[in-house]
């Protein structure tokens, strides 16, 4: 492929994403389409082997919540490291006390935010902002990854992301939005119980709990944090169900 027609295919590309930032239909399904996507969700999130799989862009998530935070109080993300067992961690400069404790907070709640705004964007006209949106942020992550194993989860995400900007249909994108977000409230609450397990079950692994680690930071309780995990993943899930009403209703 020579340099002109990569560059079409590129700037084709970048104009479906531009494309995909204008507010669109709201999605308007019957029941069993409903049922279909929320079984699509639960594939995704409860069978051990495609959870070994979707559980990476969980992980994905989560450290792109550390990313964010720390850019908002205004430190440098020196990289992020993702592993085929789940584990990921971020790594930044210049963090105060405060600016720490923020940091290591958002990670385990993001992924059930980041659903919840998916089923919003899916029930006002929004899945192409968030798909568009989304796949922009995924291709830019790319920049942060330091180890190999990060960069096959973090292209093969970001490739998915791409994917479906250039092919999928409008509709298609609404519910594929849809699903991923329900997908990610699940994977936020699996995730919660896991990271639980390890206080309660396996507390050799207690140094890869972000719960444990605020505790080390802040002196404040790691039950604490864990109850404040809690709070946000099922104050996210409350609000996907209320923006879930009009559809069900």
């Amino acid at each position: 492929m020579d340099t002109g027609a990569a560059g079409s295919i590129i700037s084709a590309w970048f104009s479906k994403v531009a494309n995909g930032f204008a507010r669109g239909t709201p999605l308007e399904v019957d029941w069993p389409v409903l049922v279909l996507i929320v079984a699509g969700a639960a594939v995704l999130t409860v069978p051990r082997p495609t959870w070994r799989w979707f559980g990476l862009f969980v992980t994905f998530v989560h450290e792109l919540g550390h990313a964010f935070a720390a850019l908002m109080t205004g430190q440098m993300v020196k990289g992020i490291h993702l592993r085929f067992d789940h584990s990921g961690q971020m790594r930044s400069m210049g963090r105060s006390r405060l600016a720490a404790a923020w940091t290591g907070f958002w990670g385990y709640p993001v992924p059930a935010v980041v659903g919840a705004l998916l089923v919003w964007a899916a029930f006002n006209g929004w899945a192409g902002f968030a798909l568009s949106t989304g796949a922009l942020v995924l291709l830019a992550a790319l920049l942060f990854i330091r180890n190999a194993q990060g960069l096959v989860i973090a292209c093969g995400c970001a490739g998915v992301s791409v994917l479906l900007v250039w092919f999928a249909s409008p509709f298609a994108v609404s519910c594929i939005t849809l699903g991923v977000g329900i997908a990610l409230l699940a994977g936020a609450v699996r995730d919660w119980f896991n990271v639980l397990g390890v206080h309660t079950r396996r507390r050799r692994s207690l140094q890869s709990s972000d719960a444990f680690i605020l505790y080390q930071r802040t002196g404040v309780p790691a039950v604490l944090w864990l109850a404040a995990f809690a709070v946000v993943i099922a104050a996210s899930a409350a609000a996907a169900l209320w923006w879930f009403r009009p559809a069900v209703g």
